[in-house]
C-alpha cells in the first residue's frame, strides 16, 4: 500500500524523521487491502510505509556542499570535543593519580586507568543503541540530546572526592552523551555527500586531531593551575557548544512533496515537533550480517584494536618514568594529533580514488604500522625516537580512522549504514575497555610498561591479517548476484515470450473459428 497524494499523513510522514531511502532489506511488499482487512492493520500499513518510504523511493540527491559544509563544521567539532578530551586523558590520567592517589594503593595505576578506557568503551558501547534512536528521532534530535548528557555528566564529575564515583559520571554518563552525539555525526555527512565523502571525513575526523594537539598543553596548564576539578568544568564549555552546533543537523527532504508538507506544516525546521514516531519494524537490523564482507570487518576491527587506546592512556605515564628530564613530556600525545590530523586528510582523500571494498587495504596498512610503533615504544632510549614513533603511529592511526564510514557505506550502502557503524562501534567497545586497565595492571606487577606495550603491538597485526580476506569475499558475492540476476532476466524473457505465443495462438484460434 503507497501513500496517495490525498494522504497527509504519509505525505508528512518523514519530514523530521532521517531521510527515507529504499525499503529494508528483506522487507516484503505491503499487501492491499482484503475483504477482512481491519482498520487498524490498514493504519499499521501506512505507519510502515511512512517509515520505509514510497515503495521503490531512492534516497534523496546529496547535494554535495551548501548547508552541508556548515553541517561538516560541526561535525567536526563533534569529532574534536569527543576525542579531544579522550586522547588526552593522559594529561587527565596524571592528574587523577595526584589527586587521588595513594602510597599505601599498589593498585591505584589500574584503579584510574578504568575511567579513561570505560569512558573510550562506553563510547562505542552505545553505538548499536544510538543507531536505533538515530533511525527513529534522527540525527539531530539524537546529537541534541546527548550532548546535553555529555555536559551533565562532565560536570558532576567534578564534584566527587574519591575515584570510584568517576566511574559512573565520568566513565559512564559523559561517556554515553558522547556517543549518542557522536554517531549521528558520521551519518549525517553520509546524507549530504558522495563524491566528496572521503575527503569530507578527513576533514572531519581531523577535528579530533587539532584538538588532541591543542589540549594536551591546555590540561597540563589547567592541572597544574587551578587542579582536576576546575579543568573538567572548563570542559563543560567545549560540550555545550557542541549542544549548540548539534542543531544543524537538518534532516533533507525525500521529495518536493515532502519538502512542501514539512513547510505547511510549520514543523520542517523546528527540533521538537509534536509528531508522534512509531518504531521501525525492526529496531536491530540483524540482516546486514548476512553480508559476509562486512561481517568479516565487524570481526577484524575489534580484534586489531585490543591494544589501540593503551599508548593514549599511559603513555604520558610512561614518559614520567623513562624520561624524568625532559620538559614538554605531552609534546608525544601532541606529535600523534599532529600526524594524525595530516593522515585524516592525506588518506581521506587517497580513498576517494580507490575503488570500492578496496579501501579496506588502506586500513590494514594502516594497522601494520601502529602495531609495529606500539612494539617500538619501550625500546626508545631517547626521546626524539620517542617523537618519531609517535609521528608514525599518529598518521596512520588518522589513515584507519578516515576511512571507516567510507567502507561501511561501500560494503552495506546508505540505508543500513547508521547501524552498521553502530554494531561496529559497539564490538570496538569491548577491546577500547579492556585494554588500558590490562596495561595498568601488567606495569603495576612488572614495574614497568614495557610488555604492555609489546602486547599491544600484536592485536593490530593480526587483526590486519583478516581484513585482507574482505575484498575477495566481496567480489566473489558480487559475482554471484549478477549470475542470479541474469538467470532471472532469462526467466522473464522467457515467460514472456510464452505469454506471447499463447496470446498469438489463441488469436489465431478464434479467427479460424469465425472463418469456419
Amino acid at each position: 500500500m503507497v501513500p496517495s497524494q490525498e494522504d497527509p499523513a504519509a505525505a508528512r510522514g518523514t519530514s523530521e524523521a532521517q531521510p527515507p531511502g529504499p525499503a529494508p532489506l528483506g522487507a516484503a511488499p505491503l499487501p492491499g487491502l482484503g475483504p477482512s482487512d481491519s482498520p487498524e492493520a490498514t493504519a499499521a500499513e501506512k505507519v510502515e510505509v511512512e517509515l520505509a518510504g514510497p515503495a521503490g523511493a531512492e534516497p534523496p540527491e546529496p547535494p554535495e556542499g551548501g548547508w552541508g559544509w556548515l553541517v561538516m563544521l560541526a561535525a567536526m567539532w563533534c569529532n574534536g570535543s569527543v576525542f579531544g578530551i579522550q586522547n588526552a586523558c593522559g594529561v587527565l590520567f596524571v592528574s587523577m593519580l595526584k589527586t587521588f592517589g595513594s602510597k599505601d594503593d599498589d593498585k591505584m595505576v589500574f584503579k584510574t586507568a578504568w575511567v579513561s578506557s570505560l569512558s573510550m568503551g562506553m563510547i562505542f558501547f552505545c553505538c548499536p543503541i544510538v543507531s536505533v534512536f538515530t533511525d527513529i528521532l534522527g540525527c539531530r534530535k539524537t546529537a541534541v540530546m546527548g550532548a546535553a548528557f555529555g555536559f551533565v555528566g562532565l560536570m558532576s564529575s567534578s564534584f566527587v572526592s574519591s575515584i570510584e564515583p568517576l566511574y559512573l559520571t565520568y566513565g559512564i554518563i559523559f561517556a554515553c552523551g558522547c556517543s549518542f552525539a557522536y554517531q549521528p555525526s558520521l551519518v549525517i555527512l553520509g546524507h549530504y555527500f558522495k563524491k566528496r565523502l572521503g575527503l569530507v571525513n578527513g576533514i572531519v575526523t581531523a577535528g579530533s586531531s587539532v584538538f588532541t594537539i591543542l589540549l594536551p598543553f591546555l590540561l597540563r596548564v589547567l592541572t597544574d593551575s587551578v587542579g582536576l576539578f576546575y579543568t573538567l568544568r572548563v570542559l563543560c564549555i567545549f560540550m555545550f557548544v557542541l549542544f549548540l552546533a548539534a542543531f544543524t543537523y537538518r534532516p533533507l527532504a525525500s521529495s518536493a512533496k515532502e519538502k512542501d508538507s514539512g513547510t505547511k506544516g510549520g514543523n520542517r525546521f523546528s527540533l521538537f515537533s509534536r509528531r508522534k514516531f512509531s518504531p521501525p519494524k525492526k529496531i536491530f537490523n540483524f540482516a546486514i550480517f548476512k553480508v559476509t564482507a562486512y561481517a568479516v570487518w565487524a570481526a577484524g576491527i575489534p580484534l586489531a584494536l585490543f591494544g589501540y587506546f593503551v599508548p593514549y592512556v599511559h603513555l604520558m605515564k610512561h614518559v614520567n618514568e623513562r624520561f624524568q628530564d625532559e620538559k614538554n613530556k605531552e609534546v608525544a600525545l601532541m606529535c600523534i594529533g599532529i600526524t594524525s590530523g595530516v593522515g585524516r586528510l592525506l588518506f581521506g582523500r587517497i580513498a576517494d580514488y580507490v575503488p570500492g571494498v578496496k579501501k579496506v587495504y588502506l586500513q590494514v596498512l594502516s594497522f601494520f604500522f601502529i602495531g609495529l610503533m606500539s612494539m617500538m615504544i619501550p625500546l626508545c632510549s631517547v626521546f626524539g625516537a620517542l617523537i618519531a614513533v609517535c609521528l608514525i603511529m599518529g598518521l596512520f592511526d588518522g589513515c584507519f580512522i578516515s576511512i571507516m564510514a567510507p567502507i561501511a557505506f561501500e560494503l552495506v550502502g546508505a540505508q543500513d549504514v547508521s547501524q552498521a557503524i553502530g554494531f561496529l562501534l559497539g564490538f570496538i567497545s569491548i577491546p577500547m575497555t579492556v585494554g588500558p586497565p590490562v596495561a595498568g595492571l601488567l606495569r603495576d606487577k612488572l614495574g614497568s610498561y614495557d610488555v604492555a606495550f609489546y602486547l599491544a603491538g600484536i592485536p593490530p597485526l593480526i587483526g590486519g591479517a583478516v581484513l585482507c580476506f574482505i575484498p575477495w569475499i566481496h567480489s566473489k558475492k558480487q559475482r554471484e548476484l549478477g549470475k542470479s540476476t541474469e538467470g532471472e532476466k532469462m526467466e522473464k524473457m522467457l515467460e514472456n515470450q510464452n505469454s506471447l505465443l499463447s496470446s498469438s495462438s489463441g488469436i489465431f484460434k478464434k479467427e479460424s473459428d469465425s472463418v469456419i
